[in-house]
């Protein structure tokens, strides 16, 4: 830097500015840069990236075509091209995605109102319906072309950039960060390009300070300026570590004390930037920021730019190691001060710094009297973000260390004062909601629940009590809180028994069928330990808790009392979800009690009582309510065993219809005859006035009759004129439009062509019919071979690319996949030769949208010419091909092996999909081989499938950590163990786990557990993403060490490693660790690891040597950490899974809930719950600090020898008294006026600063502080002081 700065005196000497070059059309483009200098910079991209400064901040509707000065030079045209390319091209994603999802939502509306436009008249509705086809059309055409621009953007980012030499030799070429001298020796000597671009970051760093060092300019330039260097930070991260703070920091001084609101703005965001460590920010420090960003905090909101800046850049303290400790006494009360002005737009933000303060440095937020503000902030109930805010008092709550530096503790009660005191937010139900949910975030959280468990859970009897008060609006939030806090899913027919409708009709609880299969596989996994559900064990205690405080009664009392129907609905619907969940959950010996309801049961049961007749009803609503969602689950469980692939493809990409109920197979002639007139299609030829939906039910009821049908095609026309609309070279079905109201032609046309293929009669129809026929010469169109040979061609062929997006052509694929499900379809198939035209559909390589939806279509579960067809499409494809047709193998992997319908095995069932997925574990691209993991691991949940997965031998090494979950389930069977132990993996693994592995699993799910009880909006779903499912939030994750002990050669494993003991000692030994952060981490993975051995039945030895039980009971009753207290119940949860522990825990007086069969569900409580929350909240107090609480120190005044000072500085402190405030801004005021000079003293001003620093004073009162003191003191004060590199 001191050997460039020598050269930079010579080259400004020369002249810094570049010469004026020409445009196209020969005009001088020097005053184009003077205005758009940023833009043409080589340190920025084509547009300002967000949060950088405008340079025409403060006039930005004047325009400037000149300035009396010259530029410092300007950049040329083709500098964007070493622009930052991961900000340019995520830029380009995120804008490419914002068009996609706008131009879904215009797609959506136009399908909705042609959708209405079709149940009306047709003639009348003509002239739209094709105008809202076009747009619909435009829509779709658009999506795909973004779509594939997006797909072409992410390749481009992932590919690596590896620019030339003689592109990066332009680089300065015309760049005003170049003299004139330097320009000229880089056109003659590119040949020294790389020594050029080796120094150019330093070189530019020091031309910009330079030319920073100017005087007099307007705010534009220094703002630009500011904005180039910024980005130069950006570029090169490494840069700010080798400042030279002498100069660059007299720079940020000058900004910083600029009359430019907006310089000074740019000044604070180059500051920010700067900062790299600990060490810096002393630097930054040393240069008076503090005072500065005092007097920025202060102003008013004409400074909102400078302001928001300035709080960025305290804000930028938090981001570095220990920065925090850097933090001054008078900054943190200014953004106190901030945070507790109501009406100040900076307030949100000041609050959230001094929530993270409050987790990163207690002290200092308590010293400041930030807590005060930031639990008045919670008890107001109008912050956007209140969760955050009772996070950190959450986190303050769980430790001890932590835990004193609170006042009383009991900081989170006043969530519930807006319903405990309904008169005050009477009309007000925005605060009453988001008290709710601050109520919901609270209870999600082990120190949320134990700060309420004072008192005997005192605030929640409040809640429940609030029940009793007529107020309908706080009651509703209350009933939909507990809803949300006991995980209580409404079911589908909620709305309508709320609406007033009765549930005597099974229609509604079919309609579940839809959303069941997804989830049912998992009733018929052979291993039901890995599934262990930790939000299931955790909603278990709060609901212990609720019904301890009197839950029951109150829902019964409150159905009793009010007048509000769907109030009263609601309420009867939760209760019997309670009583439903208690019996599930709860140990026999603590609901047995529960399921008579006494209070209702006496009044139900003597017909003299005054509420006989409301009590009896509401057992008859609670009974009918249980009674329906029994059929629910039955229901659901019978359909996901019986939910059919086919129907999953046909549909994925539309929500399923409601399901009515079908036509018998045995009807009367009469009523027949009579459907089939009603259905429109003997009448008239016009398939707009068809009834499809009484199509549909003719084909799937009295047509799969093999006389009704024999007679319906020798007797009618009704099938001949069906079948021929779906004949392709009569062009009806094949340009109708694809639109979500058309797709029931789909549909209709899957279950025509099934029916068929149910009958001799039909299958002799269907190869009659021009409908396979035509449909194999269009795909002869696909072959070239078959088109030289036939000379079968056309000018607009059926599957083109237009036509598959715009029409419903992609439709023939959903017949074909019809066709394929059935062994009589497959020999249709074959007889048309139209599986050789499959073969070449797959080679062909410009038409991937036709190979997908060919893949996505076909029923592979028959063995035949399609799973090799299949086999092509997962290795000779592109990656995206490959990708899609490894998901499509999901549904075939993991079928349960024993369905209603099957009862017996079938050998080579699902094996085939396995050794599909075996062979894309070895695929070149990373991607298709997580997606081939992912399935595999859901296939091995069931032990055959798991044996038969290791006997196929797969090599994982390449993979790493995505294969690791995998290989983890090798080590449940023996024979997977004999394989690992083959490959030398397990001795690896272990002693993997053992020395780290252990502590990460904390995190994971910790994490895991957050994610599930804090879940975000669900986000909308993609065609692609039914196949493979979601994370399993809230799921113990896979353990070593628990797969480990699921056979006998692990567990004698585990025993000569002495593992086990190592981790009974440290429990033993440091179960009462509340300081040392690292060894609590240890300790909760020490308890994991036990939890996970004691769940299986092989570990019980383990747990009767070691007697670790006890200890973690202890920790679950006795710790004063409460994660560490929540952590030893889910473990206790885990040991209770097997019978062994079960017993051991029982003898401690844990119980556990069990099945009909008496299997542990994993619910394991206290007899008494008071054991498990006995804890004291208050701060502990130790006693030294008891005897300087008796003692207070006072305040040491700050006075001065003068006496009109004195005056001054006395008067300043009265401005915090509220009494004195009025009267001590008038004399102040009044001795300015008299002593000006007074009000120039920086020594005076350094008192008053003090005093602001050691006194709370309200933002206004600040400001008028600082105002009275002339501006040019902070001046003296930062510029006056000496400063040492």
């Amino acid at each position: 830097m001191s050997s460039q700065g020598g050269g930079d005196k010579h080259w400004l000497k020369e002249g810094l500015h570049a010469p004026a070059r020409e445009g196209r059309d020969g005009r001088s483009l020097s005053n184009v840069s003077a205005m758009f200098g940023p833009r043409g910079s080589s340190l920025a991209v084509l547009a300002q990236p967000p949060g950088s400064f405008s340079p025409d901040l403060k006039n930005a509707t004047v325009t400037r075509t000149g300035t009396p000065r010259s530029d410092v030079g300007h950049f040329s045209n083709n500098d964007h091209v070493i622009a930052d390319n991961t900000t340019s091209s995520e830029q380009r994603q995120f804008d490419l995605r914002d068009k996609i999802k706008k131009e879904t939502k215009i797609k959506l509306g136009s399908e909705n109102l042609l959708e209405a436009l079709i149940s009306k008249n047709a003639k009348q509705t003509r002239d739209q319906r094709l105008k809202v086809e076009l747009e619909l059309s435009s829509s779709n055409r658009k999506i795909e072309e973004l779509k594939s621009q997006l797909e072409i953007e992410i390749d481009r980012a992932n590919r690596p950039i590896t620019p030339s030499t003689s592109r990066l030799s332009g680089l300065f070429q015309g760049s005003p960060l170049k003299s004139p001298a330097r320009f000229s020796e880089s056109l003659e000597h590119r040949g020294h390009a790389t020594d050029l671009e080796s120094e150019s970051p330093t070189y530019i760093l020091a031309e910009i300070l330079q030319a920073l060092e100017l005087e007099g300019m307007q705010p534009d330039y220094y703002v630009e300026r500011a904005n180039k260097l910024v980005e130069l930070f950006k570029r090169y991260p490494t840069l700010k570590y080798d400042l030279a703070w002498a100069i660059f920091g007299l720079r940020v001084q000058t900004m910083l004390l600029s009359e430019s609101r907006e310089v000074v703005a740019a000044g604070y965001r180059v500051t920010r930037h700067a900062v790299a460590d600990r060490r810096s920010l002393q630097i930054i420090r040393g240069l008076n920021t503090d005072g500065l960003v005092i007097l920025s905090l202060v102003k008013d909101s004409k400074a909102s730019i400078e302001r928001e800046q300035a709080l960025k850049f305290v804000r930028a303290f938090l981001d570095v190691k220990d920065g925090v400790h850097e933090l001054s006494n008078a900054v943190v009360r200014t953004v106190v001060a901030v945070a507790e002005h109501h009406d100040d737009r900076l307030r949100n933000m000041a609050l959230l710094t001094l929530s993270e303060l409050l987790i990163r440095n207690p002290p200092l937020v308590v010293l400041t009297r930030g807590v005060a503000s930031l639990a008045d902030t919670l008890v107001e109930g109008n912050h956007h973000s209140f969760e955050t805010l009772a996070i950190a008092f959450l986190h303050m709550l769980d430790n001890p260390q932590q835990r004193k530096h609170l006042k009383s503790g009991h900081e989170l009660e006043a969530a519930f004062t807006p319903f405990t005191d309904p008169e005050s937010t009477h009309g007000n139900e925005d605060k009453l909601k988001s008290s709710a949910r601050l109520i919901a975030a609270i209870l999600k959280t082990w120190p949320g629940i134990f700060a309420l468990s004072s008192g005997r859970f005192s605030s929640i009897r409040s809640l429940l009590l609030s029940l009793y008060y007529p107020m309908p609006a706080a009651q509703d939030l209350i009933l939909d809180l507990l809803f949300d806090v006991l995980h209580i899913k409404p079911p589908s027919w909620a709305s309508s028994y709320l609406a007033g409708r009765r549930l005597t009709t099974y229609g509604r609880v079919v309609n579940l069928r839809a959303k069941s299969p997804l989830n049912g596989s998992s009733s018929d996994q052979d291993d039901q330990n890995c599934n262990f559900s930790l939000i299931d064990h955790f909603t278990t205690l709060l609901l212990a808790v609720f019904i301890s405080c009197g839950l029951l009664k109150a829902l019964s009392d409150l159905v009793e009392e009010t007048s509000d129907t769907t109030l009263k609905r609601k309420a009867t619907l939760l209760l019997g979800e309670v009583l439903r969940l208690a019996n599930l959950s709860l140990a026999s010996t603590m609901s047995f009690n529960l399921q008579v309801i006494p209070s209702l049961l006496v009044s139900a049961s003597d017909e003299a009582v005054e509420n006989y007749p409301l009590a009896s009803g509401m057992i008859y609503q609670i009974n009918r309510i249980n009674r329906t969602l029994y059929r629910s689950e039955l229901l659901s469980k019978t359909q996901s065993a019986s939910f059919t692939r086919s129907q999953d493809q046909v549909s994925s990409s539309r929500p399923s219809d409601p399901v009515k109920p079908k036509l018998s197979t045995e009807i009367d002639d009469l009523q027949f005859r009579s459907l089939l007139l009603e259905t429109q299609v003997l009448a008239t030829v016009n398939y707009l006035k068809w009834r499809w939906d009484l199509i549909s039910d003719l084909l799937e009821g009295p047509l799969l009759n093999p006389r009704r049908l024999d007679e319906t095609i020798r007797t009618s026309k009704f099938l001949k004129r069906i079948t021929g609309f779906y004949q392709p070279l009569k062009y009806r079905f094949s340009d109708a439009r694809n639109t979500k109201p058309n797709q029931r032609y789909v549909r209709t046309g899957c279950v025509l062509i099934k029916t068929l293929l149910q009958n001799p009669e039909g299958i002799a129809f269907l190869m009659e019919s021009k409908l396979v026929k035509q449909l194999a010469q269009c795909l002869a169109q696909l072959d070239t071979a078959v088109v030289k040979t036939s000379g079968v061609t056309s000018t607009t062929p059926l599957f083109s690319p237009y036509k598959l997006s715009e029409t419903l052509t992609g439709g023939y694929f959903a017949l074909l996949g019809a066709l394929s499900s059935d062994p009589r379809g497959l020999l249709v198939i074959e007889r048309c030769r139209m599986i050789n035209m499959f073969y070449h559909i797959m080679d062909l390589r410009d038409r991937d949208d036709l190979v997908q939806m060919l893949l996505s279509n076909m029923d592979f579960s028959l063995d035949s010419h399609l799973r090799v067809m299949l086999s092509k499409g997962l290795t000779a494809c592109p990656k995206n091909i490959r990708i899609s047709a490894t998901k499509l193998l999901r549904p075939y992997a993991t079928t349960p092996l024993h369905s209603v319908h099957q009862q017996k095995y079938e050998p080579g069932r699902c094996e085939w999909a396995i050794r599909l997925l075996v062979t894309q574990l070895y695929d070149p691209e990373v991607e298709v081989c997580e997606v081939a993991v992912q399935i595999l691991e859901e296939a091995c949940n069931q032990r055959m499938h798991l044996e038969y997965v290791v006997r196929c031998r797969p090599a994982l090494d390449h993979l790493g950590e995505i294969g690791a979950p995998l290989l983890l389930r090798f080590l449940s069977t023996s024979l997977g163990y004999q394989y690992l132990d083959g490959l030398d993996y397990i001795t690896q693994e272990m002693d993997d786990w053992f020395l780290g592995r252990n502590d990460s699993y904390v995190k994971l799910i910790e994490a895991s557990l957050c994610r599930a009880l804090f879940a975000p909006p669900e986000r909308p779903k993609w065609v692609g993403d039914d196949h493979l499912p979601p994370h399993d939030y809230g799921i113990v994750p896979p353990h070593f060490y628990r797969e480990l002990t699921r056979t006998v050669e692990g567990c004698t494993l585990l025993k000569e490693s002495g593992h086990f003991g190592e981790f009974a000692s440290t429990i033993r030994d440091s179960w009462a660790e509340a300081e040392d952060r690292e060894l609590m981490l240890k300790v909760k993975g020490c308890l994991w690891a036990v939890g996970n051995i004691g769940s299986m039945e092989l570990g019980a030895p383990f747990l009767e040597e070691s007697d670790v039980v006890t200890w973690i009971v202890k920790i679950a009753s006795a710790s004063d950490v409460m994660t560490m207290r929540g952590t030893a119940f889910f473990v206790l949860g885990l040991i209770s899974r097997s019978l062994h522990g079960m017993e051991i825990l029982a003898e401690h007086g844990w119980v556990a809930a069990t099945d009909d069969l008496g299997c542990s569900l994993g619910h394991c409580l206290p007899r008494n719950l008071e054991v498990l929350f006995s804890m004291n909240l208050e701060p502990r107090i130790s006693p030294m600090q008891a005897r300087r609480k008796r003692k207070p120190e006072a305040i040491t005044p700050i006075s001065d020898d003068d006496p009109f000072n004195a005056r001054i500085l006395s008067l300043v402190t009265d401005l915090g008294n509220t009494v004195l405030t009025k009267k001590a801004a008038g004399d102040l005021y009044s001795l300015k006026t008299k002593a000006t000079e007074n009000f120039k003293s920086t020594l005076l001003f350094r008192k008053v600063m003090s005093i602001l620093e050691s006194h709370s004073f309200r933002l206004p009162v600040r400001r008028f502080v600082i105002d009275l003191f002339d501006k040019s003191v902070m001046r003296h004060i930062v510029l006056d002081d000496e400063w040492d590199d």
